[in-house]
């Protein structure tokens, strides 16, 4: 299988977060996904991963290392107006436990357990289709991100030879 290709921006994220983003995008390969990382959305948030499925489901996923910025993180259901599916990514080591609390709304969000090579779905998110409004737009965003991070690898021609 060819890797995975991740997006610079997270180069500057912890490795651990590195490891889940690429063993997420693997899993979500396999799939038939197609992920990307550091998405904005039209709210003004950055998802750490949109993924798109061949019948246009949009998949956020959340991708969380520490216990604190778990805990600390109040904006992230701003994200599910966004998505068909909600999940939170993060490393087998990671204390479960919040994710079954209320707060983390487990009825709504799925639950991915990830390493560098691999993920597994513990929890899968329940679909909760997008209005066509929204999943055109958000699709276009899609789109549109993905073709600009291919640019700079094809204007590769001499500035005198355009």
């Amino acid at each position: 299988m060819a890797e995975p290709c991740l997006s610079i921006d997270v180069a500057h994220a912890p490795a651990v977060a590195q490891d889940v983003a690429r063993g997420v995008a693997r899993l979500f390969l396999q799939a038939e996904m197609t992920p990307l990382l550091e998405v904005p959305l039209g709210n003004g948030r950055r998802a750490d991963m949109m993924a798109i499925d061949a019948r246009g489901c949009i998949t956020i996923v959340e991708i969380k290392v520490s216990r604190a910025d778990l805990l600390g993180d109040g904006k992230w259901p701003d994200y599910l107006d966004y998505c068909d599916r909600f999940f939170w990514a993060v490393p087998g080591d990671f204390d479960l436990s919040p994710f079954e609390t209320e707060h983390f709304r487990p009825h709504c969000c799925g639950l991915i357990v990830a390493d560098r090579y691999e993920a597994a779905i513990l929890r899968d998110a329940p679909h909760r289709p997008l209005s066509g409004a929204r999943r055109k737009a958000e699709t276009l965003r899609f789109a549109r991100r993905a073709a600009r991070r291919l640019w700079p690898d094809l204007d590769t021609a001499p500035e005198n030879c355009v």
